[in-house]
């Protein structure tokens, strides 16, 4: 038989060891949902990336592709990583150093039409930097290609 302050204690100590379980639960439950994953043009084509939530895209920017629109801030830009391109909409100011043939990272989500609909685009710094996502996306599909 158990003294009963003893099972108090225990009591106690399993309380405590839930709370800290849901504690930790619902803290990675908000991490996972603000999290952010990065996703290639072909990764997209796969059907990898999520469709009802924000992500990352990044790539090259297809010589010819940008298209403005007549009297707004829209523009439309494909991005390719050598194997696939995904087609970007986004209405803003893009950053000064965006242009054609340079590797970008956007955010946003597809739409149900598969329109990657940018909130944000950024542009590397110079011209020999490239965010290491593109970089790393751009070297997989390269090596892949080898492979096959």
């Amino acid at each position: 038989m158990m003294h009963p302050l003893r099972k108090k204690r225990m009591q106690l100590i399993c309380l405590g060891i839930l709370g800290i379980g849901i504690a930790l639960a619902l803290i990675l439950t908000a991490f996972e949902k603000n999290l952010m994953y990065f996703y290639s043009p072909s990764e997209i084509h796969a059907g990898n990336a999520p469709t009802k939530r924000p992500f990352r895209i990044g790539g090259m920017v297809v010589k010819g592709s940008v298209m403005r629109q007549a009297e707004s801030l829209g523009v439309w830009f494909n991005l390719t990583d050598t194997a696939n391109e995904q087609m970007v909409y986004f209405e803003g100011i893009l950053p000064d150093l965006f242009r054609e043939g340079q590797g970008i990272v956007a955010k946003g989500q597809l739409n149900k039409s598969g329109l990657f609909v940018a909130s944000e685009v950024l542009a590397k710094h110079d011209e020999n930097y490239m965010p290491p996502e593109v970089a790393e996306a751009l070297e997989n599909v390269q090596h892949n290609s080898k492979v096959e």
